[in-house]
């Protein structure tokens, strides 16, 4: 923390009327919590840190010496546009440290920024982008939500059909006074369904953002007397809601290196699919209405777990198309890191593409290919059994994991 960021913070919370504070940290499953403070408890934020209990939150621990402080990230603070312009509201994001000042080893920021420092190491930098879907359901008389989708659209329609139109702007304005530039927004194949997308990032500020978006739709949806769901599988006969991952791979030499780090990916793919799809319902999307099945990457290809986009500013790029919105953004990317990176070291050959249309594709084709987990059981069995999960997570993460997520 700079002494110019820690004085910028403080002088515009006193010159601009911020009457709280809220220190934002994450569980193991991505689920943001937070600790609301005054002004002038900040700037003891900023020197000693705010304490919590631990104990309190999923897989951080029993009740033995559970105290842990958050320590704000001045660099995240933004004003919430939602609440009152006068005694307004700002969020940062914290670190979670130890009394001692230690940095606490099972936040799942703090081991998103391990990986990023050992790319950098390398001489790398990864740059992500998501795209995150989420349907927008009506709510009963008490506000409670239904299944009954706001709308009828399909993919890419517009109003008068897309009834999600006014809503995705109001969120688009909204991650733009936040400071988050989004790239596009549309209405997607399901019934109230929607999508939008963000311009690329470093990977703690795209880790960061993402956070952001969800509670942001959450917000907008429940101002509008309707229900944001980003579960995977919200409704059995409609699409699941998926988050594409793209990434790029930049170096200081100046050498490509995207294709040996989808190597690395395509290679531990199923170790970490438990923490890239951690709700039982995940595994209902994967392998049905354009989520993939198999283990297999190839250009322009829809079908694929990896698709190489086209693309003509020259940045090239990969998507990761099994991911969905329930996983922890920040252990999502920092497993891709150290998957890729692993790619890269080890000089992992490339697999052929599979130029089909897996969808479509007999067995003669299928029978070859190494399918992704098909159950969490069977993701959790893959993730237990990696030296590469071992050897980058807290071993409590697993154990938390045993547990399924409730999307």
């Amino acid at each position: 923390m700079s002494a110019y960021e820690y004085e910028k913070v403080m002088d515009f919370v006193d010159e601009e009327d911020v009457k709280f504070i809220r220190l934002a940290f994450f569980d193991v499953f991505g689920i943001q919590k937070n600790i609301s403070i005054m002004p002038g408890q900040l700037e003891r934020a900023f020197r000693e840190g705010i304490s919590f209990d631990a104990s309190a939150v999923e897989g951080f621990g029993d009740e033995v010496k559970s105290d842990l402080f958050l320590h704000p990230d001045p660099s995240t603070f933004s004003i919430l546009p939602w609440r009152p312009s006068v005694g307004r509201v700002a969020r940062m994001y914290c670190d979670i440290r130890y009394p001692d000042g230690t940095l606490y080893e099972k936040d799942s920021r703090y081991i998103l920024k391990k990986a990023v420092e050992k790319a950098k190491e390398k001489g790398l930098t990864v740059y992500f982008g998501t795209e995150v879907e989420f349907y927008l359901f009506e709510t009963d008389e008490k506000g409670r939500p239904t299944r009954i989708p706001f709308d009828h659209a399909g993919y890419m329609d517009i109003a008068p059909e897309d009834k999600g139109e006014n809503i995705r702007r109001e969120i688009c304005f909204t991650l733009i006074d936040m400071g988050i530039e989004p790239e596009a927004s549309h209405h997607e194949e399901g019934p109230g369904q929607n999508e939008i997308d963000f311009q690329y990032s470093d990977a703690l500020s795209a880790a960061d953002n993402t956070s952001s978006f969800k509670w942001i739709v959450r917000t907008a949806a429940m101002g509008n007397g309707l229900s944001a769901d980003f579960s995977p599988k919200p409704v059995k006969e409609y699409a699941g809601n998926g988050m594409h991952i793209n990434m790029s791979v930049q170096s200081e030499d100046g050498e490509d290196y995207n294709r040996q780090f989808m190597s690395g990916i395509l290679e531990h793919i199923r170790e970490i699919t438990l923490f890239l799809n951690p709700s039982e319902d995940s595994y209902m999307r994967l392998g049905e209405k354009k989520a993939p099945k198999y283990i297999t990457w190839s250009p322009e290809n829809r079908s694929q777990l990896i698709r190489i986009p086209a693309v003509k500013n020259g940045r090239k790029r990969i998507e990761l198309r099994s991911p969905d919105p329930t996983a922890n953004p920040y252990l999502a990317f920092a497993l891709l890191i150290y998957a890729g990176l692993d790619g890269i070291e080890n000089d992992l050959p490339l697999m052929e593409p599979a130029n089909v249309n897996l969808y479509r594709a007999g067995n003669e084709v299928t029978d070859h290919l190494k399918k992704l987990p098909e159950s969490r059981g069977e993701a959790w069995d893959a993730a237990s059994a990696s030296p590469l999960i071992k050897e980058v997570l807290p071993e409590a993460y697993l154990e938390v994991y045993k547990k399924p997520l409730k999307a």
